[in-house]
């Protein structure tokens, strides 16, 4: 999809019809467009960064939020989002979707409660669906989509494992890991990159637009 650069972890950048929405946008060391809209899906640092929020957008740029970060946002329009809604930007539209852990071991880090999303985007008649910080939920089960991105790094999200379950669980002409090299490491994300390959249905491995950054 050339309309859709992965910037790196969970930051990716679509341009449509010249508009420029940045999901979760991090570490921002390349590619730094103006920002039109800014979509984050949950609090943590390597998704929601103010100072490279502040690279990219200006007092015109429109920002969607969980409520919970309105007043953390210095900068641009803010709107407060929940899940499962539907809301519209400089004419492009875009859903919610909730993200939370349902594994035991990480309830802690993303609990449903919270309120937290990801976001299936319509791009020129196609759906792209982030699905920010999660494990895999019913809520996944059956969307009709184009390209669903998945996280794969394990300790806070899914495994690569479990990410498969989930993509094959979906409706979608193409899936892309994510959201695992800061995690798993150069030999690690190698690994995961070849069993995804193998196991998730149209699967196909994205190339960030800077160079990755590998835990050490």
């Amino acid at each position: 999809m050339d309309d859709l650069k992965w910037i790196g972890h969970a930051s990716f950048l679509l341009q449509i019809n010249g508009v420029n929405v940045y999901i979760d946008p991090f570490d921002l060391r390349m590619g730094k467009e103006h920002a039109d809209v800014i979509l984050v899906t949950h609090p943590h640092y390597d998704h929601f960064s103010p100072n490279d929020i502040r690279k990219v957008a200006d007092n015109s740029t429109q920002i969607f939020v969980p409520k919970e970060l309105e007043p953390k946002v210095d900068v641009g329009r803010v709107t407060g989002v929940v899940p499962d809604r539907k809301y519209s930007a400089r004419g492009i539209e875009f859903e919610t979707v909730p993200a939370y852990n349902t594994v035991e071991s990480k309830l802690q880090y993303h609990p449903k409660a919270n309120g937290w999303v990801g976001y299936i985007v319509n791009v020129n008649g196609r759906r792209i669906y982030h699905p920010g910080d999660t494990d895999f939920i019913e809520e996944m089960k059956g969307l009709k989509l184009d390209l669903a991105l998945v996280p794969i790094g394990g300790t806070y999200v899914m495994d690569v494992h479990e990410a498969v379950e989930a993509a094959n669980s979906m409706e979608a002409n193409q899936v892309s890991p994510m959201h695992y090299k800061m995690l798993l490491g150069r030999e690690g994300s190698a690994k995961a990159e070849g069993f995804f390959k193998m196991k998730a249905k149209n699967a196909k491995i994205l190339k960030e637009i800077q160079e990755p950054k590998y835990s050490f």
